[in-house]
């Protein structure tokens, strides 16, 4: 745990340090274990953005257990954590389902974080499809048990990993009015789409096709309400996006154009790059 002694040391660092020597956002926000002690509000955008006061996921619960503990990533803001609770007792009534295994919020502070574009302000959070027949794993377990890949091979359907219950949570996870989108591989969307009832089926829009949620699905709640420096994505298309998902699993899985120009990828976010309150997050105590 991140000591009084250790947030002054690295308020003096980036104060301190010379020129040239610039770290990436990523590296100085995963050096804190702890949040600050700063009234809790998310900051920015999910890509580009810091969590403030962020608030613990207990690592167990009556219906869910946080994952991968030792990346100390199951932070958030309140109303996530109020989330991710709610929609577990949802998934606890399932049939043979006793909850939700949940992998990454954020970590302690936000910002940009190993293997994510997003989580960046304690409002996304990766929810396992696996099904969770007990909720006492200990840690070791938890680290060396593997979500499900639902995902066909063939890459355009689900495979039997994908169940009614699964469809159900995710229904459910999109009805919230606290929702903005939720991520989840193309054969997803798909199978939800001819599974839906024809006449209600505006929550399917909020259900977006995106690359590597082929073992997890991805939630992103709205801006909370009264949050002033909180940076909200667009609303989701209107309509069901059945029709635009098929996209995915055609032309999107064709061999790329070898004439086309080479995209460069982004360079690292820097401190500079976030909103400005996101530097007193990170030197605060």
């Amino acid at each position: 745990m991140i000591s009084r002694l250790m947030a002054a040391c690295l308020a003096l660092a980036l104060l301190t340090m010379p020129a040239g020597a610039v770290e990436t956002a990523r590296e100085l926000f995963a050096q804190p274990d702890l949040p600050s002690a700063l009234p809790t509000y998310s900051i920015g955008a999910p890509g580009q953005g810091c969590l403030a006061g962020g608030v613990p996921l207990a690592e167990s619960g009556p219906t869910w257990q946080a994952m991968r503990l030792s990346r100390n990533h199951q932070w958030g803001h309140p109303v996530m954590i109020d989330f991710i609770k709610d929609l577990s007792r949802f998934a606890a009534r399932q049939p043979g389902w006793a909850g939700l295994y949940v992998g990454d919020i954020a970590q302690p502070r936000g910002g940009p974080v190993k293997g994510h574009a997003s989580h960046q302000t304690g409002l996304d959070a990766d929810i396992w499809y696996l099904r969770p027949t007990r909720l006492d794993l200990t840690a070791r377990e938890r680290e060396r048990l593997s979500a499900n890949n639902v995902k066909a091979r063939d890459e355009r359907n689900v495979n039997a990993e994908w169940t009614p219950q699964n469809a159900a949570i995710l229904e459910a996870a999109a009805r919230d009015p606290r929702v903005n989108r939720i991520f989840v591989t193309a054969p997803v969307k798909l199978a939800m789409c001819a599974e839906a009832s024809r006449r209600d089926r505006a929550w399917l829009g909020k259900i977006r096709p995106w690359w590597g949620h082929d073992d997890h699905f991805h939630v992103r709640l709205n801006c909370p309400r009264g949050a002033a420096g909180c940076v909200p994505q667009a609303a989701v298309p209107a309509g069901d996006g059945c029709k635009d998902a098929i996209w995915w699993v055609t032309e999107a899985l064709e061999p790329p154009d070898p004439n086309a120009p080479k995209t460069q990828p982004k360079p690292p976010l820097t401190l500079t790059d976030l909103p400005p309150q996101c530097t007193q997050v990170l030197r605060a105590r």
